[in-house]
């Protein structure tokens, strides 16, 4: 044998062992939660959201080709479209050649086994009824619900108890009575400062329904772009978009697809600030004089409409009455946020208006301007919301406050009066973990509010801001965290066991795809593309998978402070973008630490040891082939180098640990101080297994004591 062929053989067994290993090590990266609901260990149904009341029994509903539902819906109506969704997925989920004919006729007839019953059309407002009543007999399902919202709703918690056995496909018998706590359960997409295809929106609406959330916040202009075609100023999307808009045809394709899901749509047209997109058509309605062009960096910039020009009311007077006839939902978001004032101070026309209006500060004057905007929404029968700076005294209560700032500034506006729904804690773009999000309450256990206090905190809105996403990667930075944040919205307050959200979660998450959102997906498309035209094999790929899949993008916005000036035209098609936000590898890993550390128990040191540490040892060598050859790949060399320090300290920890010898007082400073070096992101992003050797070290320093 050859000392090339020897070597390669050699080569190819190792990267065999590599694969093998993954397989060990991310043993639930593709679970689906067993058979069913149950799960493996019986540890109940994976409903998310968790419905209000909940009781099954042993009983078994069986499903076969003879399945058909049945109501009294007209073709095309919303719960006709529902049931008809539903048996479709329900055919695709089960492969069953359900008989789907009788859809033409909807008169309930003797052999129809699932019967619902709603008693009138829903409107999509908020406070609208959703409820819905479930019951699961052994030969027949009733659904019933006073609006076909709620048959909706129903339709989803049917589809998630799906079950099967060996004799085939069943639902657990039992009854349902849910209805959600808040009414207002939303998901903001930015459009603007990365476009958002016709067909992530619809893709996304499909995967909101899925988990009960009603309403899309639809950020449609920005400094980086205005996403509407307009009529009245055509200027607007024709020179303020790149040519990358949305047609009135195709928001109101947007709105009816949205509609039949349950969902409304409110569009948000952020002013004063944040308007630079504006001003490249129409640089008259600005507080300088420009010229402007659209923004391709991201942050808060000058451009700001001028309040004090007549002209300006005259402009918003028509753009809303344009808008407020495209989009139907009776409220209309303002933005308001982040209001740069340099240009006020600069110009002198609107010094003097202040002076002369006795208005003391910036802050009054976007009060002025607001209460101006004001007006001109409830001409037009709109209802304002906007972000927490736009509240100020004298604003009529049935405006809505969006806070990015936290829930004591909802306690602030409903002592007021006023109606607030909550942001902060729901940036999903920030990278947090789901834990953090559905934990997070609009109205804590802790409030200090009354009853009817309480009653004006709407809900809550998940924010998935666009600097740092792509249509190919936003759907990993929305799901499956935000399906925790929907359950926090409508479950029980209190539904808070973490770790059997996560349970739930990977279920949902899997079960999401059948939706075409490509959270999962998309990320070995990208690892695929990043390699290239390299001869990678099989078992290189899988390791860098792997390690993409103990790997994340550092938190919040600190990625643009990593060396990197990230633009609108920047690619996002790196490493770190095919990581997802948050590693559920990783936290397995932490997990099985954490029980090694309360019980001690020899073998499983022995899993921590032959089930982690040795498979993740194996990565570094053919992830590191990779980096050298692959130029995009280079970056990740670094990272790479750090998982196998990783790995070495934390073996010796666990050998320590397992022998109960002392290391001494030399080798843990020694092991503290890399280990600092260790969190220092490397390629953008941070291996997420730290946490757990770090758990390491520190049982090793408490037992020192």
């Amino acid at each position: 044998m050859s000392g090339f062929f020897r070597k390669e053989v050699i080569r190819a067994v190792s990267l065999l062992t590599v694969a093998l290993g993954m397989l060990i090590f991310f043993p639930l990266s593709t679970e689906a939660g067993g058979r069913g609901p149950a799960g493996k260990d019986d540890q109940g149904p994976a409903l998310m959201p968790v419905p209000a009341r909940i009781q099954l029994s042993q009983g078994k509903f069986r499903l076969d080709e003879k399945f058909y539902a049945a109501g009294q819906d007209q073709p095309g109506s919303r719960g006709f479209k529902a049931i008809a969704r539903f048996m479709s997925r329900l055919a695709g989920r089960t492969g069953l050649f359900l008989e789907q004919d009788f859809l033409a006729d909807q008169t309930p007839g003797p052999k129809a086994r699932l019967l619902y019953k709603y008693e009138r059309a829903g409107r999509l407002v908020p406070n609208e009824d959703e409820s819905y009543l479930l019951e699961i007999g052994t030969e027949r399902i009733d659904l019933r619900a006073p609006t076909d919202l709620g048959i909706l709703r129903g339709l989803e918690t049917l589809l998630q108890l799906l079950s099967y056995d060996d004799q085939g496909y069943y639902f657990p018998c039992g009854r349902v009575e849910d209805r959600p706590r808040f009414t207002w359960r939303g998901l903001l997409i930015d459009s603007c400062r990365h476009f958002m295809p016709l067909e992530v929106i619809k893709r996304n609406l499909l995967a909101m329904a899925a988990v009960k959330l009603n309403v899309l916040h639809w950020h449609l202009s920005e400094d980086q772009g205005f996403r509407v075609e307009s009529r009245t100023f055509p200027r607007l999307h024709q020179l303020g978009s790149d040519g990358l808009y949305y047609t009135q045809e195709q928001v109101r394709e947007i709105i009816n697809f949205a509609s039949d899901l349950g969902i409304r749509v409110m569009p948000e047209f952020d002013i004063p600030g944040h308007s630079t997109s504006w001003f490249v058509g129409y640089p008259e309605y600005a507080s300088a004089p420009g010229p402007y062009r659209i923004e391709r960096g991201f942050g808060v910039f000058h451009p700001v409409f001028n309040p004090a020009n007549p002209a300006t009311y005259k402009f918003f007077d028509k753009f809303f009455k344009e808008m407020a006839s495209l989009f139907p939902d009776p409220y209309l978001h303002i933005g308001g946020d982040e209001v740069e004032a340099v240009h006020w101070k600069e110009n002198p026309q609107i010094q003097a208006f202040m002076k002369k209006h006795n208005l003391a500060d910036n802050h009054a004057l976007q009060a002025y301007f607001n209460l101006q905007i004001l007006k001109i929404l409830t001409k037009y029968n709109k209802k304002m919301v906007g972000w927490d700076e736009i509240y100020q005294p004298g604003l009529p209560k049935d405006i809505v406050i969006q806070s990015w700032r936290g829930t004591q500034a909802l306690v602030d506006g409903a002592r007021k009066g006023y109606q607030g729904i909550l942001s902060n804690g729901y940036y999903i773009d920030l990278c947090e973990p789901a834990e953090r999000h559905y934990l997070n309450d609009p109205i804590p256990p802790d409030s200090p509010l009354t009853e009817e206090e309480k009653k004006l905190i709407l809900g809550g809105e998940a924010t998935m801001w666009a600097e740092l996403v792509s249509p190919e990667t936003v759907d990993s930075r929305i799901w499956p965290r935000t399906a925790a944040i929907a359950e926090r919205l409508w479950s029980p307050q209190e539904i808070r066991d973490v770790e059997d959200m996560y349970r739930r979660l990977r279920v949902i998450s899997v079960q999401l795809e059948e939706h075409g959102v490509q959270h999962l997906r998309n990320q070995d498309m990208m690892l695929r593309r990043l390699v290239g035209s390299f001869p990678a094999s099989t078992e290189e790929m899988a390791a860098l998978r792997a390690l993409a899949r103990i790997s994340e993008p550092v938190k919040g916005y600190a990625r643009h402070s990593q060396g990197r000036k990230y633009t609108s035209l920047a690619p996002l098609t790196r490493f770190v973008d095919s990581c997802f936000p948050e590693s559920l590898e990783a936290r397995d890993f932490r997990k099985r630490v954490e029980e090694y550390l309360s019980s001690r128990q020899p073998e499983k040191a022995e899993v921590l040891k032959n089930n982690y540490f040795l498979p993740l040892g194996r990565l570094v060598a053919p992830v590191s082939e990779l980096a050298e050859e692959v130029p995009v790949l280079k970056e990740i060399k670094p990272l790479a180098d750090n998982l196998s320090r990783l790995v070495s300290m934390g073996t010796e920890a666990l050998s320590y640990l397992k022998s109960r010898k002392n290391p001494g007082a030399q080798w843990l400073e020694k092991q503290k101080k890399l280990l600092e070096e260790l969190k220092k992101p490397q390629a953008e992003c941070q291996l997420a297994i730290i946490p757990a050797v770090e758990k390491l070290l520190t049982a090793l320093e408490e037992g020192k004591k």
